[in-house]
């Protein structure tokens, strides 16, 4: 297991944990990023991140990608 920012652009992985608090939690949980979802890496550029996630396209900041644990 290890946070999104670990992900190279193009391979996919699952959501195993969201952390923060609880209102980042949310935040994140209402983009998709949920337990058990599946995530591709677009693109980074500068460490923030544009991720596929549920049919979605999302970008998020260095720090709130940091929160998601995924496991490959």
């Amino acid at each position: 297991m290890m946070p999104l920012t670990m992900m190279t652009v193009g391979t996919e992985a699952s959501v195993k944990k969201v952390g923060g608090k609880e209102e980042t939690k949310r935040f994140l949980e209402n983009l998709g990023f949920v337990q058990g979802a599946v995530v591709t890496v677009v693109s980074e550029m500068g460490g923030n991140v544009i991720v596929n996630v549920k049919d979605s396209r999302v970008a998020i900041s260095r720090a709130m990608a940091n929160k998601i644990i995924i496991s490959m």
